[in-house]
């Protein structure tokens, strides 16, 4: 009697766990697609050579830059995948290196994912996957006719992953795009230029700007240790860009960029004598209107740098370029988290206010 009532209990767990499987899998189930099938931009260093496939830098460069850059190089910031499906829905799933939290940025855009959708030829958002902990697995869009279309998804900018999986349904197909052969933008900065404070990942300025201009940004922000030091400049002068933005003073003293900002630049020309390099102003906290300390150290910050390009313009550097800041967020102090890190708006007006400069000084066609 006892045998036979384990046998029937075996026999009803079974038919759970089928049932189970039959609801989660449904008519149509997931099929996940990891890197082999979607497109990597916004680095140009192959996994082959990277730690992670989403790090910022390649491996030979852990033992070159100092520890806290090397940590914020697994930072995925402003990397994103593209690909093109038929399926009625799209999940990911995504590993995350550190699971970050801090107290004055949105854990969306911290860890989250964007996605994207090429709607004629403009980029609109549809939706963000949101973390719950190191492993995550969300469905971003369902319902969709099996159409084909072309993705893009933003990878987190404050925490690095170390797996990504794309699930589409059983019946869609994924084609990987082909590559731009058009050449990125670079920016090298601090934490602004990595991304903080937005609430979403694909609302850094690098990123809205690739979106605007069709062209690649290769996001080289590093949260309170951009310092224009030479690994950083020799690791630039390596990438064929078709500009290079310096993008901020404010985490260097004075002292510190009258002693690299030139030796940036004679890096970068060893390998690029002609490309241009633009050169732009540190924002100012808002808190500076009233902080005499704060708004006297940051204006000399921005002398300094002022002071050094007009003797790399003396001593005969071809097609360097200036931006200064006023106007950068716009003028209410109303774009900031904290009075200087962006929240969506102040990265939206400095995208736009960015394109704007580069127009002026012709680095991109004024049809873009």
């Amino acid at each position: 009697m006892k045998n036979k009532f384990l046998i029937f209990i075996a026999l009803c767990l079974t038919m759970t766990g089928h049932a189970q499987n039959k609801a989660v899998s449904g008519e149509n189930p997931v099929k996940f697609y990891d890197h082999n099938f979607f497109l990597t931009e916004g680095t140009v260093f192959s996994g082959t050579v990277k730690e992670n496939l989403y790090d910022r830098f390649p491996l030979s460069y852990k033992d070159k830059v100092r520890e806290a850059v090397w940590n914020l190089s697994k930072n995925s910031a402003g990397i994103s995948v593209r690909f093109l499906t038929n399926s009625t829905s799209l999940r990911v799933r995504w590993e995350l290196l550190n699971d970050l939290r801090m107290n004055h940025m949105a854990e969306t855009g911290i860890k989250g994912i964007d996605l994207y959708f090429k709607n004629g030829t403009e980029w609109q958002y549809l939706n963000t996957a949101r973390p719950s902990g190191k492993s995550n697995d969300y469905l971003l869009i369902d319902n969709m006719t099996p159409v084909m279309r072309e993705f893009r998804m933003y990878l987190p900018l404050y925490d690095g992953v170390t797996r990504l999986e794309i699930g589409i349904d059983s019946l869609g197909d994924m084609v990987k795009p082909r590559e731009s052969t058009r050449k990125p933008i670079v920016f090298y900065g601090t934490s602004i230029t990595q991304g903080g404070c937005a609430s979403r990942p694909g609302m850094v300025h690098t990123s809205i700007i690739s979106r605007k201009l069709d062209v690649d940004c290769i996001n080289f922000g590093f949260s309170g240790n951009g310092r224009m030091e030479k690994p950083l400049a020799e690791l630039i002068s390596g990438i064929d860009a078709s500009f290079y933005v310096l993008d901020g003073t404010n985490n260097m003293t004075p002292e510190q960029i009258h002693e690299n900002a030139i030796q940036l630049v004679e890096i970068i020309r060893k390998n690029h004598p002609v490309t241009p390099i633009v050169f732009v102003e540190g924002m100012l906290n808002d808190k500076s209107f009233l902080d005499e300390k704060t708004r006297n150290l940051e204006n000399a910050k921005n002398t300094a740098l002022k002071q050094e390009f007009e003797k790399m313009k003396r001593q005969g550097f071809r097609n360097i370029h200036y931006i200064e800041q006023a106007g950068g967020k716009g003028y209410d102090s109303e774009a900031t988290v904290d009075g200087i890190h962006l929240t969506d708006l102040g990265f939206s007006r400095y995208a736009d206010f960015l394109i704007r400069e580069f127009r002026k000084i012709k680095l991109i066609d004024r049809k873009k």
